[in-house]
């Protein structure tokens, strides 16, 4: 099911896309820390990420501003919406997109020194009355003329509009834009193109309008909708986002719309990075992490290291992959892989096939290839029924595509054929646990650990459970027996050390953490587990705001798994909170080539084309960076989680 225990702090089961469950398991604690934040308050994650850029010294800001009342969104508001039901959500949505596509024009009195201020509605004149103007006319008019006439041609292109009457409102406005080339004028009749659906002459319009004001809010909007009409998506979400910054986050049609077109960006491209995505094995962390979720057991009989095999056979390509596999080092590991298909390929494998289609069938699954996986496993337990691991991969398998029937299913299936296999139990609480179904998840990991007493993660998943159903008490209970039966296990001591993170215990997490790098560095140098390296930077930067520190420690532990996502992500975090935003952008879009899923990816690109975009505004609107500076000192920036 899950690669590792599923981390303390505040895990991500009712936000979870189940399209991308077991890589996301494997991350979730340090991802939890990095963005949990994002998860509460959707709408406006990915422009918030992307401050950093005009922000020095202080980090980023991170700041949600309701928008009646331009007060920081509590987590009491974000839950209340949170409840909310979706089919009002949707409503909400679309009355939304509807009043902003029709949003009628700008009703300002055009004057010299304050064209902004709202002047009250003045019925439009008889048409007799209107000036003539054309470009020779215009020409003879005095200063004072042009301004009047445009005023009157204003107000009668309103009227026209109201009226439904676009092609005369556009005419009208065009007039008053011979007269005074005002931004106002063309965003209004880029409004008329607008509801006549004439998305090309609205880009060129409010085009024109941001030209005279590139502070022109209502023309970003109108000039982004039509954009995202036209699918233009990067365009679009750079207008959302300069308007999102340019109004201080108080408008929530403008910080939604940044959100969905992150997410049709992010989905786009990352649509493409899967599609010639090479098919490999992920991080060593990685693929260590998901095989130890599973008890260890002896090699089948017959492929011990004295048996008499022939290593061109298949069972001797099955044995020499079972030897690779137990280096633990990316080497091995593509080893192992190929040694599994070489033998499948060989056949001869008697009693052995059905454990050969099972391992083939894991890496594969690691290597993201879910259809051939899926027949390898399937195949599996059709030839050896009682092999209960093949089922619980295959559950792992069906919940990750999103199949919570078919995962249910394979456990019960498993349990008929040996119900009192712990790891049947263990996986199976791991599916509750991401279900948040926290109380059926503690019975299952009770019942693994009355089976098995001896395998360290049902009892470190067994704390985080109770931490998570509040019994902290219990959870620190937990952990204190796992460090005094498992003294000399460094995973003890690096759960433990989360545990104590997110109560914000600095001090004794990292003593935790530096236990577990310790006992890494002396059990398996060559191939130590990376993530007490990673929780211990960021333990010190929510602790200290060490960033030097952080930096260094994320940087040993990519020169030690240099594939491990999660130490890239956490870099390119930590590059983002001190401002380094151009540094950032290339670990977010690293974080996106090693994904393994398309969830993950999407996640990463999002990230990145956030930080992309912000970078884009700064240069376009590099007034933007003071009034950002002075968000920073006036909300500050909380810990990364």
């Amino acid at each position: 099911m899950s690669t590792e225990p599923i981390r303390i702090s505040s895990p991500r089961g009712t936000a979870l896309d189940t399209s991308s469950l077991s890589s996301q398991t494997s991350s979730l604690p340090l991802w939890d820390r990095l963005s949990a934040w994002a998860s509460e308050n959707k709408a406006v994650v990915y422009t918030i990420a992307g401050i950093a850029v005009v922000i020095t010294g202080a980090g980023a800001v991170y700041y949600r501003s309701d928008s009646r009342t331009g007060t920081q969104e509590s987590s009491t508001d974000i839950d209340a919406k949170k409840r909310a039901s979706k089919k009002e959500r949707r409503k909400a949505k679309k009355e939304k997109e509807k009043e902003r596509e029709q949003a009628p024009p700008d009703t300002t009195a055009v004057q010299e020194q304050e064209p902004r201020r709202s002047a009250p509605t003045v019925e439009s004149d008889p048409a007799e009355d209107l000036p003539h103007v054309d470009p020779t006319t215009v020409e003879s008019l005095s200063g004072q003329d042009r301004l009047e006439y445009a005023t009157k041609l204003k107000v009668a292109g309103n009227k026209a509009y109201g009226d439904k009457s676009y092609n005369e409102a556009i005419d009208l406005y065009g007039k008053a834009i011979l007269c005074k080339p005002d931004p106002i004028f063309y965003s209004n009749r880029a409004a008329c193109y607008n509801a006549l659906g004439n998305w090309d002459k609205v880009v060129e319009d409010t085009t024109a309008a941001l030209a005279l004001d590139s502070e022109y809010v209502k023309a970003l909007n109108r000039r982004a909708n039509a954009y995202e009409h036209l699918e233009k998506f990067s365009e679009a979400l750079l207008d959302y986002t300069a308007s999102c910054i340019i109004d201080g986050f108080r408008n929530e049609q403008s910080a939604q719309s940044v959100e969905r077109l992150l997410k049709k960006v992010a989905e786009a491209k990352g649509k493409a990075i899967l599609d010639g995505k090479e098919k490999k094995l992920p991080s060593p962390t990685f693929v260590t992490n998901y095989l130890q979720s599973f008890r260890p057991r002896p090699r089948p009989e017959g492929l011990e290291e004295t048996a008499d095999l022939d290593e061109n056979s298949g069972k001797g390509q099955l044995r020499a992959g079972l030897v690779a596999m137990e280096k633990k080092t990316g080497e091995g590991y593509d080893a192992a892989s190929a040694a599994f298909d070489k033998a499948l390929e060989l056949r001869d494998l008697g009693e052995h096939e059905a454990f050969a289609y099972n391992m083939r069938g894991t890496f594969r699954y690691l290597r993201g290839e879910n259809a051939d996986a899926l027949k390898d496993l399937d195949k599996s337990v059709e030839l050896r029924p009682s092999l209960t691991q093949s089922y619980i991969k295959r559950a792992s398998m069906h919940l990750e595509l999103g199949n919570r029937e078919g995962a249910a299913d394979d456990f019960q299936k498993a349990m008929e054929q040996k119900e009192d296999d712990p790891d049947i139990y263990y996986h199976r609480a791991q599916l509750h646990f991401i279900l948040a179904e926290f109380a059926e998840a503690a019975k299952d990991y009770q019942k693994s650990i009355d089976l098995d007493k001896d395998f360290i993660f049902s009892h470190i998943q067994l704390g985080v459970t109770q931490y998570k159903m509040g019994s902290v008490a219990s959870s620190m209970a937990t952990f204190r027996r796992c460090i005094k039966n498992f003294d000399k296990m460094p995973d003890v001591y690096n759960y433990y050390g989360e545990l104590l993170l997110d109560q914000q215990k600095y001090s004794e997490a990292v003593e935790k953490f530096e236990t577990a790098i310790e006992m890494e560095k002396q059990t398996k140098p060559l191939r130590m587990n990376v993530l007490p390296l990673i929780n211990k930077a960021l333990a010190l930067f929510q602790w200290k705001q060490d960033f030097p520190e952080a930096e260094k420690l994320c940087q040993k532990a990519l020169i030690i798994d240099p594939e491990c996502d999660i130490a890239v992500a956490t870099m390119a975090q930590l590059l983002l909170q001190q401002g380094k935003v151009t540094d950032a952008l290339k670990y977010f879009e690293r974080a996106a080539e090693l994904s393994r899923t398309e969830g993950e990816i999407v996640n990463a690109l999002s990230y990145a084309e956030a930080t992309r975009t912000q970078l884009e505004v700064q240069q376009k609107y590099p007034r933007l960076a003071s009034r950002l500076q002075g968000m920073g000192n006036q909300f500050g920036a909380p810990n990364m989680r």
